[in-house]
């Protein structure tokens, strides 16, 4: 299964999510080229908005997982396992991307002392 056959059957929320997740990466990137207290600033809160759209994408990945569990006779614990795996990957691809991002603005801090 390639890259652009999983993203076709994410849902929109989720690709949401992930979206909003690597907004604080290219934060970060704009601050090592050029670091102004005006972006360092702004680091923070989209920061937090990766944060809470990773928390939403995994929390709207688990409600369907339960809802799977609970609508399913018998439930189908590889499915159960697959969606619990997918619900987690909003959350890897901000982590990652967070990550990035603050070593991107401690090299943006270096630079600019």
């Amino acid at each position: 299964m390639t890259l652009f056959d999983i993203l076709r059957q994410a849902g929109i929320h989720a690709i949401l999510t992930m979206i909003v997740s690597v907004l604080p990466l290219g934060a970060g990137l704009a601050y090592v080229f050029r670091p102004t207290e005006h972006r360092l600033a702004l680091m923070r809160p989209i920061s937090l908005a990766g944060i809470f759209a990773a928390l939403s994408g995994l929390a709207s990945g688990l409600v369907h997982v339960l809802r799977h569990i609970a609508m399913s006779e018998p439930v189908k614990w590889n499915l159960v396992a697959l969606g619990t795996a997918e619900a987690l990957v909003p959350l890897y691809i901000a982590s990652s991307c967070l990550a990035a991002a603050w070593l991107c603005v401690a090299v943006g801090l270096r630079r600019q002392a």
